[in-house]
């Protein structure tokens, strides 16, 4: 049985295809960071979503498409830093269990809906936190996104994640390197991390990715001689 379209506007079948979208771009995202994703939420049908979370005229209600995502073993191994001393106990990877939101408020999202979100942050004990809006979001709500000590907090446009940015074949593949494959590195090229070329924490990537400050980046670029060459970035 074919799918009823007739009482969906043009506007509305307009909002679902971005809104549909933006949802799998965020899976991908969370995929690309080390998240456990399954399959059928990355390759989620257009029909599949509209039907998930779309009424009969075609209105999505956005309270209802939140992610709860765990790390995955290898993500694990990537955030785990290294020992200071070989008596110190086994270090606890720095990551964890990450909470998505999307604002239901068309307009005017400021410090009240920031402060909802990092409230559920907090009481779920998410290690991280990534709300998203329709709109900007004020200055000071912005701001409100780094109170949590023990929890990071993101913000993106539904508009900023309605292409995958990495998937062109533009940009070339960002590798986070883990602590100790870092610290290979600078003892292979007998450097400090500060001589490394750098990427600001805010470029696209970097975002995406969900890079941290003093980590550093793999980038894999293709080369017509020799075929493929690695570089490498300190994030600041």
């Amino acid at each position: 049985m074919e799918d009823d379209y007739s009482s969906l506007t043009d506007e509305n079948m307009r909002q679902i295809s971005r809104l549909w979208h933006t949802w799998r771009t965020v899976h991908q995202m969370l995929d690309d960071r080390g998240y456990e994703v399954s399959d059928e939420e990355l390759s989620i049908s257009h029909d599949a979503f509209r039907q998930k979370y779309a009424d009969a005229m075609g209105f999505v209600d956005r309270s209802r498409m939140r992610i709860v995502a765990i790390p995955s073993d290898a993500m694990k191994a990537k955030y785990t830093p290294l020992k200071k001393r070989s008596t110190d106990p086994e270090p606890i990877p720095d990551c964890g269990t990450i909470y998505v939101e999307f604002c239901n408020d068309s307009s005017g999202v400021g410090a009240k809906q920031v402060r909802a979100f990092i409230h559920t942050v907090d009481e779920g004990n998410y290690h991280s936190g990534v709300f998203i809006t329709q709109t900007p979001i004020s200055p000071s709500a912005v701001r409100l996104l780094t109170t949590l000590d023990k929890h990071i907090c993101e913000h993106f446009q539904e508009s900023d994640l309605l292409v995958n940015i990495t998937r062109h074949e533009l940009v070339p593949k960002h590798v986070l390197l883990s602590a100790e494959e870092k610290a290979r590195l600078l003892d292979r090229y007998r450097l400090k991390e500060s001589q490394l070329p750098r990427i600001q924490v805010s470029d696209p990537v970097s975002r995406y990715l969900g890079l941290r400050r003093g980590q550093v980046v793999k980038i894999i670029r293709k080369s017509e001689t020799a075929g493929r060459y690695a570089s490498y970035r300190w994030v600041i």
